[in-house]
């Protein structure tokens, strides 16, 4: 009993201390066991603390703050440009929670810094990486596979006017899933400065101007936040790894972040003029110039949600918080080896306190200083559900309406634990289902066959947002559903159906590009059928950059790389920086008849409230069908009342008696609108492959 209170009595000792002389920055640490009777062991895997981190600039004085509960020493390195030495050296103090700090009284901004942080007392700093601070607001970034880099104190005010963010209902979003880069690189887009973020934004034939065009009212970022670029050589080995897999060289998708709160520097370059072993983003423009897109897409009444990748850092860079606290951040096997279920080389310890608090504020800080309206959770599963909660918690008191969205899967698949904490998930049940899982043996709705446990039941669920109302439901509202057929992940919707219908062979060399992309007439009535199942079902809608006028991802051959699959379609191009991922916008004016369809259906999904706020019980499914592969269904709310047919048979037309009155025909399988096409009464024949939205006059 006297041990007990001994320790009780400490343990209040030091929390009248802690506030006594740091006031309102309390630090919160877990007590594991103690070695006698007055001394606390903490746990530093556990440690934690409400300091500010990050470079501070306050009254001519510069403030650095590091996390690393491990480390023994941290010095901060001042450098004047990325090139020359550092002419400054500190040394750092640590508190007993583990942030490093030191002050300078003058203003650096405009100076670059680093860290180099000794997990045991040493003399010799030379053989240490320079860490970039984690919270940095900008990052100039070397162009080799090491991606060393250093943190830039940047403290530039930016003038938003009256932006704010885009707020819908999740249930209204029609979101454009697309690469900053591919959107202007092609020289069919014409843009002044292809592959930037100001190029994205100009007044060209890509980028916004054709995405407003489109009519979509979302746009979702590929990971823009600072990411290694570079891969290891080809054939070569970092760190034991060897590069068998990636000729390449490159993480074109952006999946290996680096910098959590610091834009990419890569969009703010002339990409033709980029140099191996050259510093990119040296002066911060990235900043300025990513929230010029934002604040331009606003302008357009378009909202930004941005991919985000919370579950591992850049593998191949040195420098990040691998060597600032390796036991703290990542998850490590009873060896000492990362866990790597992300499959990219070291998964990131979520649930220690200070990453997930790096996290909420990584989050936060871009909701308030980029107006980022929403987030896609790259691997979502990955992240621990504590987190998951906060993260939404938190960005909810700023915006009500942040848009949260996850891919369920990556340490075990969960779309129904994400909608029960009020996160959205894509959707990969409509997607098998309705175009199928592969093109060689995984076919689905669209082309007549059932692929797994697919059923006309199944198609019932998806239409109504695939809620646990349905048997192998799982969202708890539609709007938790983000129904897609074509993303980043595989092949193009319009490749799947060039394989699919044995147009190509997926092994087949694609010599004339322009006869591949052109459309036949079976291609394009199974692109529109599936465009219009996707465009009529309850929940999130979400289109890939290209879908709309079956973009086709030939692998290029007219290069020196060592790619046994050249001029092959390509089911995985997050490596290639190249013509295979560029939105070629003349193939656009080819397949226009496809575009327009897409544009229609956009344009009656966002003046329709009926196919996106529509309940279970004001949707009401027919019966009287005539083969197994048709579905139709009607949806009334207020005064109006729609009937959607679809038939995916693709030998048989189907016939359908129209319940009593005249219907307007809006969609049929050659056009799609809010314009009346013709009217109709009585027997209405579906074509093959085909559908119509009807509207009672």
């Amino acid at each position: 009993m006297k041990k007990q209170t001994n320790y009780l009595l400490i343990t209040l000792v030091l929390f009248l201390l802690n506030h006594i002389i740091l006031g309102d920055n309390v630090y919160i640490y877990k007590e594991t066991f103690r070695k006698s009777e007055n001394e606390i062991v903490i746990n530093k895997t556990e440690a934690f603390s409400t300091k500010r981190l990050g470079c501070i600039i306050n009254d001519e004085i510069t403030t650095f703050r590091l996390f690393a509960p491990h480390a023994a020493e941290v010095k901060l390195f001042l450098f004047e440009s990325p090139e020359k030495d550092a002419y400054k050296i500190e040394n750092m103090i640590g508190d007993e929670d583990g942030v490093w700090e030191t002050s300078i009284n003058e203003d650096l901004s405009n100076k670059y810094y680093g860290y180099k942080v000794a997990q045991s007392n040493i003399d010799d700093y030379s053989e240490l990486p320079l860490c970039i601070d984690p919270y940095s607001k900008a990052v100039t970034s070397y162009t080799d596979y090491y991606n060393p880099r250093k943190s830039i104190i940047y403290n530039e005010d930016y003038d938003w006017g009256d932006d704010k963010w885009i707020q819908r209902n999740w249930k209204d979003l029609i979101i454009y899933e697309m690469h900053i880069k591919d959107m202007t690189a092609h020289p069919s887009a014409k843009a002044s400065e292809p592959g930037t973020y100001k190029g994205l934004v100009e007044n060209n034939n890509g980028g916004i101007n054709y995405i407003k065009n489109l009519g979509v009212n979302t746009v979702e970022l590929l990971p823009a936040q600072e990411f290694g670029n570079i891969e290891i050589p080809f054939n070569d080995s970092l760190n034991g790894r060897l590069n068998t897999w990636n000729p390449y060289e490159r993480n074109h998708w952006g999946y290996m972040t680096a910098a959590f709160f610091a834009p990419s520097s890569f969009y703010s370059e002339n990409w033709k003029e980029i140099k191996m072993q050259e510093w990119m983003g040296r002066d911060g423009r990235q900043v300025k110039e990513f929230k010029d897109m934002v604040k331009a897409f606003h302008n357009e009444g378009i909202g930004v949600v941005m991919d985000v990748v919370y579950n591992h850092l850049s593998e191949y860079e040195v420098g990040n918080l691998k060597e600032i606290d390796k036991e703290y951040y990542f998850r490590l096997d009873e060896k000492g080896n990362f866990i790597t279920e992300s499959y990219c080389g070291n998964d990131i310890k979520t649930e220690a306190p200070m990453m997930r608090r790096l996290i909420i504020d990584s989050i936060i800080y871009w909701m308030k200083e980029y107006h980022i309206d929403g987030f896609r959770f790259d691997l979502g599963k990955l992240i621990d559900w504590e987190t998951l909660e906060e993260i939404i918690r938190e960005a909810r008191k700023i915006n009500p309406n942040v848009v949260f969205v996850a891919e369920p899967w990556g340490g075990g698949y969960d779309p129904k634990g994400f909608s029960l904490r009020e996160w959205g998930s894509w959707n990969d049940q409509i997607r098998n289902g309705i175009k199928g899982q592969n093109p060689q043996d995984g076919l689905g709705w669209i082309f007549g066959n059932w692929y797994g446990n697919n059923s006309i039941d199944r198609l019932k669920s998806y239409i109504n947002g695939t809620t646990t109302n349905f048997e192998h439901g799982l969202f708890q509202k539609a709007e938790h559903s983000v129904n897609y057929l074509e993303s980043h992940d595989g092949y193009t919707l319009g490749d799947f159906i060039r394989i699919g219908t044995r147009s190509v062979d997926s092994h087949q060399k694609i010599v004339d590009l322009d006869a591949n992309a052109k459309l036949n007439a079976e291609q394009l009535k199974l692109n529109k059928l599936a465009a219009l199942f996707l465009f009529t079902s309850q929940g999130i809608t979400m289109i890939h950059s290209g879908q709309e006028f079956a973009r086709s991802k030939v692998i290029p051959t007219n290069n020196y790389i060592e790619d046994r699959e050249k001029g092959q379609l390509d089911h995985n191009s997050y490596n290639k920086d190249n013509f295979a991922n560029y939105i070629n916008f003349d193939y656009a004016e080819m397949n226009s008849d496809l575009v327009n369809y897409y544009k229609g259906l956009i344009e009656l999904r966002k003046t329709n409230e009926e196919f996106r706020h529509a309940s279970v019980e004001q949707i009401n499914f027919f019966s009287n069908f005539q083969n197994g592969f048709s579905i139709g269904f009607s949806v009334k709310m207020y005064d109006n009342e729609f009937i959607v047919l679809m038939n995916a048979d693709n030998n048989y037309v189907d016939k359908f008696v129209l319940p009593y009155g005249e219907w307007e025909i809006l969609v049929n399988g050659e056009n799609a609108g809010t314009e009346v096409l013709a009217n109709v009464s009585g027997l209405l024949e579906i074509p093959s492959t085909s559908g119509f939205v009807l509207r009672k006059k």
